[in-house]
């Protein structure tokens, strides 16, 4: 059964306004994140009905306001809803312009995930954002994922994009701080990623009130369990001390990556471990990019074209098709031995 998708008419009277179901397939943030940038980018005003009704905690969250708020402020969009714990909201953009903007998600909340509502409309635009909270965030991208990987496809396809980490945010303090600037606007190019043979891997490790030398042993962790695979491994390691404690671990190669958590209890050796488990479980499958990495980069592809493959096609990458062909966009999914995602 499709998700349960309608037209309604707005409370302005004669504009047409799109209403999702926010509990559709994956069911999270992620359906409120893409609806309000494509509402910006398309001009459609939105509802989201029902948000994150199947979770634990049902309803918004910091990181889901803050990341609406980056949107309204970059389209001086009218919204109704921005409140913890709301299962509905109302979001009437207005027309995007340059803006430069400050977002404090006020808690240890994913600065990344912030950024992945935010930078779709930004591109169309050029501005700036400087968001306060999590670096290194539980299911989400790492903030190194987002520049090494997410950022770095995205500069090689046009965009002129910089990315500067301040200070790490570990949970559950967060005060992490990211800024993001857009330099100019530009048309990416369709989306082709270039062949990744003999890149080499990049691996980053980093902690914060921690002794220099954990940040050390899951560097060299993550370098043992990888092998051979990945090529030759570069290793960044930062220590810069944030407002916590915490740390990371985040492995690429090519177009795939990797990360994970340091938590109490668990061995820095342990934490490179899992990184470079991770990554190889993405290497050993057919496709160019990793499985989280395809679904981050199909509202790109559904807005300048081209195609990609990937190692799978995730729940999250599902919902994002059904998003994206409520505002019209049409995305193709062929499950081959990896998966094709074109227009």
């Amino acid at each position: 059964m499709q998700p349960c998708i309608s037209r309604g008419d707005c409370i302005e009277g004669t504009i047409r306004m799109l209403t999702i179901d926010g509990s559709v397939l994956e069911g999270g943030g992620q359906v409120v994140r893409t609806a309000v940038a494509l509402s910006a980018i398309t001009g459609t005003p939105v509802t989201i009905d029902t948000i994150r009704a199947g979770r634990e905690r049902p309803g918004l969250r910091a990181q889901h306001i803050a990341a609406i708020q980056a949107v309204a402020k970059t389209c001086r969009a009218r919204c109704e809803g921005l409140v913890t714990g709301s299962n509905r909201v109302v979001f009437i953009p207005g027309d995007p312009a340059r803006e430069d903007i400050h977002v404090d998600i006020g808690t240890a909340g994913s600065i990344p995930l912030v950024i992945q509502a935010w930078l779709p409309v930004a591109l169309h635009v050029g501005g700036t954002v400087t968001i306060s909270g999590g670096t290194e965030v539980e299911n989400s991208p790492t903030i190194d994922y987002v520049q090494r990987l997410h950022m770095n496809f995205l500069q090689q396809h046009g965009a002129d994009v910089i990315m500067t980490i301040m200070k790490r945010g570990y949970y559950p303090e967060g005060g992490g701080l990211v800024r993001v600037e857009v330099q100019r606007p530009v048309d990416l190019m369709p989306l082709n990623p270039a062949t990744t043979e003999n890149w080499g891997s990049e691996l980053f490790s980093c902690s914060s009130h921690l002794p220099p030398h954990v940040a050390e042993r899951q560097a060299e962790s993550g370098k043992v369990h990888l092998g051979g695979t990945g090529g030759t491994v570069r290793i960044h390691n930062d220590t810069r001390p944030g407002p916590g404690t915490g740390s990371s671990v985040t492995m690429i190669c090519g177009w795939k990556g990797s990360s994970a958590i340091g938590r109490r209890g668990l061995p820095a050796e342990k934490v490179g471990e899992i990184a470079a488990g991770r990554l190889l479980d993405e290497l050993k499958k057919p496709g160019a990019i990793d499985l989280h990495l395809a679904d981050q980069l199909l509202i790109y592809l559904a807005q300048y074209g081209g195609s990609y493959t990937a190692t799978d096609c995730s729940l999250h990458a599902r919902t994002l098709c059904f998003v994206l062909a409520r505002f019209g966009y049409r995305v193709k999914m062929e499950q081959r031995k990896e998966v094709v995602f074109c227009i």
